[in-house]
């Protein structure tokens, strides 16, 4: 299998999403040239509609996971539940995919039997993060937002609780997940313990993060966003290469380690 993919967004330049596809086409042997793209909501629907029969399919960062989703006809039904798409299989039906919520997912599972999680951010990441936990079985999702009544509005359904981020609790909970940048001001007051209480931070640059470095200095367990990044970007390669989505591509655990290797993981 041969063809063009990219990553596209704005900024873009960041983004580690080729090393996680050069690694996975080398040990699968795909003749894959994958690339990143800067591009905005003013330019996303020219570039779609530029794009030849060679491409084969497209990551999406922000802010395009929703500005998508009017410009293909297509979408997976997770895709219709959130609103949110991050993964475009392009060619002669192209179609919208969300491989978010499965990469949290993925890193969450050696939690599951948390009964309470709070969210920290409201935007598309919050969504997939709400909905993993959904899947994982934690009953009482909040959020913690600097604008909690905007967080309100795009999250609905997915968590019962709103705060604003500076009266967030962290240690009435047994799990967190930081969906904010990683260079953020998060103004989160932190108790002097939070005793063992995992926090998944899926900003991976810098690394730590400041509230990273903070989670730890009081005793908690940081989980890594760039683990994350990989389990997200191994079930993109099932879209890619049209797997059954469910189930694991050939030689899936030497694809996850060459990812992880690939970034330093």
């Amino acid at each position: 299998m041969s063809g063009r993919l990219a990553v596209l967004g704005s900024p873009i330049a960041h983004s580690r999403s080729p090393l996680l596809h050069a690694a996975a086409a080398e040990v699968l042997g795909l003749d894959w040239a994958y690339e990143r793209i800067e591009a905005t909501e003013n330019t996303l629907p020219a570039l779609l509609a530029g794009l030849g029969p060679e491409w084969v399919g497209l990551s999406l960062t922000m802010p395009l996971k929703r500005a998508v989703l009017p410009l293909i006809r297509r979408h997976d039904p997770l895709v219709d539940r959130l609103g949110l798409a991050n993964t475009v299989r392009l060619g002669q039906q192209p179609r919208l995919a969300n491989t978010d919520v499965g990469g949290i997912e993925a890193v969450l599972r050696s939690e599951a039997g948390a009964a309470r999680a709070l969210v920290l951010g409201g935007g598309a990441t919050a969504a997939s993060a709400l909905e993993a936990l959904g899947r994982l079985g934690v009953r009482e999702r909040g959020v913690a937002a600097r604008r909690p009544e905007v967080a309100r509005q795009q999250l609905a359904g997915l968590a019962e609780r709103f705060v604003p981020l500076r009266e967030a609790d962290p240690a009435a909970v047994d799990l967190v997940v930081s969906t904010l940048p990683g260079d953020a001001e998060v103004g989160l007051a932190l108790p002097a313990a939070v005793g063992g209480t995992p926090l998944l931070d899926v900003a991976y640059s810098p690394w730590p993060t400041a509230l990273g470095a903070r989670w730890l200095a009081a005793g908690g367990r940081l989980l890594h966003g760039l683990d994350m990044l990989v389990e997200q970007a191994v079930l993109q390669v099932r879209v890619f290469t049209d797997a059954d989505p469910d189930a694991p591509l050939p030689r899936e655990a030497a694809v996850r380690a060459a990812m992880r290797a690939a970034v330093g993981r």
